[in-house]
């Protein structure tokens, strides 16, 4: 087994471990020189790392998606953890266990592939039902879908991730569908099923997590339409209506044409797989800020681009001391709740004469004259 993991790494500390190599960057010190600036990971996390020296002996050595074993120090630089690398080599694939090096759902993909059988097998529309098993049924699917995350980067970011994220959304639709009776939730399951099912080809992750070249092209709903209408031609019989429903719930889920959804949703399951998709990609998104954050001090994460917004680390905002609001006095003197003095009252306005005063011109004193004959 491999150690130490990210997670177990403390500042001030010399190791050697094996890491997987995200980011490979080569920058220029203000001398000119070349230095390394990388993000190492494995299935705990990742790690920011700079090599400072020797660069020039190991630059061409390796390259991302590649694994090397480090040696270093871990310190704490603007409160972020930052590895300082001594020593670096490249290792053969052959010396790892891939399985130390990709994160992965902390739930049993078999398990979680039961579980979504039985959902579906709960579905009483005999003409859903039949797709949906379709699609389980055919163990290249079903073995992409019970491995492939749900995203690259933004929730469910990790092997099994997309099946997790599948069953957190049929559960939902089954809590909605209670609470709003007029709901067909057979659809709106076929819907939970399907919706991403295009990402079993979208995204690669037989070492870090990318796009496929038909992902990078097509996206995933194109791709999950074309996975559909494969899996409908063993149905010639069934309903073309019914049909439609099911390809605008794929095409709508995004909710929105600026997020990638060539239609918004039209009609009430389209609308609520939408919203419930969302609400379990957003609030995975928050676990995972919180549970990676690598700022050691304060209560905040770093920004997040797809939420915009940091996130409060409730926990540890909770357990802070509270802010001391004691206010010094100068224990001399008395309290005062009032100012030794009132403030001054604004100085009382000067009689205003009712005409201004003119000029002593021959002019000036006719209309004097005049105005002092007013009644």
């Amino acid at each position: 087994m491999k150690t130490p993991y990210v997670s177990d790494l403390k500042p001030n500390q010399v190791f050697s471990s094996i890491f997987l190599v995200h980011v490979k960057d080569v920058r220029q010190k203000k001398s000119g020189d070349p230095y390394l600036s990388l993000l190492l990971g494995d299935r705990t996390g990742e790690v920011e790392a700079k090599m400072w020296d020797n660069v020039a002996d190991v630059i061409s050595t390796f390259d991302r998606d590649d694994f090397v074993k480090v040696k270093g120090l871990l310190q704490i630089f603007q409160n972020r953890p930052q590895l300082t690398i001594h020593k670096m080599a490249r290792v053969m694939e052959s010396d790892v266990d891939f399985a130390d090096y990709f994160p992965a759902s902390e739930r049993d993909p078999m398990e979680m592939f039961g579980e979504l059988r039985a959902i579906v097998a709960g579905v009483g529309d005999a003409n859903l039902r039949d797709l949906l098993n379709a699609f389980l049924d055919d163990e290249a699917v079903a073995r992409m879908y019970r491995t492939a995350p749900a995203a690259k980067h933004v929730h469910h970011a990790y092997l099994g991730g997309l099946i997790e994220h599948v069953l957190s959304v049929c559960h939902l639709c089954q809590v909605a569908a209670a609470h709003y009776n007029f709901v067909d939730l057979d659809l709106l399951l076929t819907g939970a099923v399907l919706h991403d099912i295009g990402k079993v080809a979208e995204l690669t992750y037989e070492r870090s997590f990318g796009y496929s070249t038909e992902g990078q092209l097509l996206g995933h709903i194109v791709i999950g339409l074309r996975l559909l209408n494969e899996k409908l031609q063993r149905f010639p019989d069934f309903p073309a209506k019914l049909r439609v429903l099911v390809e605008h719930m794929i095409v709508s889920h995004h909710g929105e044409l600026e997020f990638g959804s060539p239609k918004v949703p039209l009609f009430p399951e389209a609308l609520l797989l939408h919203h419930l998709d969302n609400l379990d990609s957003k609030m995975e998104c928050m676990r995972s800020m919180i549970a990676r954050d690598r700022h050691v001090e304060g209560c905040w994460t770093g920004y997040n681009p797809s939420l915009e917004r940091a996130v409060l680390k409730k926990a540890r905002y909770l357990e802070d001391k509270p802010i001391d609001v004691t206010v010094a006095v100068d224990i001399t003197e008395p309290a005062r709740l009032l100012p030794p003095h009132p403030p001054e009252a604004p100085p009382a306005p000067q009689h205003q004469e009712r005409h201004p005063p003119l000029t002593t011109s021959v002019f000036g004193e006719k209309l004097q004259q005049a105005w002092r004959k007013e009644p």
